[in-house]
């Protein structure tokens, strides 16, 4: 039997809009994931913490308050720092084109605008997930 995979979801900054991160827990979760929602309000150290003491395969950030290009790159320093490469980041909110292609130079896996559709985020990290643990097997 295969681990399912595990994945944080969290609200960074002073962003106080849950709603569309706890659908796309709900969706997560019914296509058996394992889903820790951290909550709001959360620092960077936070996110990085809770992803390394859940033993995760992903973080996902949910960000609608414009603070994306503060907050994203904060979270890659300190996985950076915490040497935690081997979690994918990825995340969604009201984030223009533009900053959505710099956010993935960086590192960011993924970015998800609003209107996704939840099948899309779901096929996305199965596909981020086996590929991390195929390059992982070839290392």
């Amino acid at each position: 039997m295969t681990r399912k995979i595990r994945v944080l979801l969290a609200k960074p900054g002073l962003d106080g809009h849950d709603r569309g991160i706890k659908v796309i827990a709900a969706a997560f979760r019914d296509a058996g994931m394992e889903v820790i929602y951290s909550g709001l309000r959360q620092t960077p150290q936070m996110i990085v913490d809770a992803a390394i003491q859940e033993d995760v395969d992903a973080i996902g950030i949910s960000i609608l308050s414009g603070a994306h290009m503060t907050l994203f790159p904060a979270i890659l320093e300190e996985m950076k720092n915490r040497k935690v490469n081997d979690i994918i980041l990825f995340g969604g909110g009201i984030i223009p084109d533009e900053d959505k292609e710099e956010l993935e130079k960086m590192g960011v896996a993924k970015i998800f605008t609003p209107g996704a559709p939840t099948e899309e985020a779901i096929e996305f990290l199965r596909q981020a997930v086996e590929k991390k643990k195929s390059d992982e097997k070839i290392m």
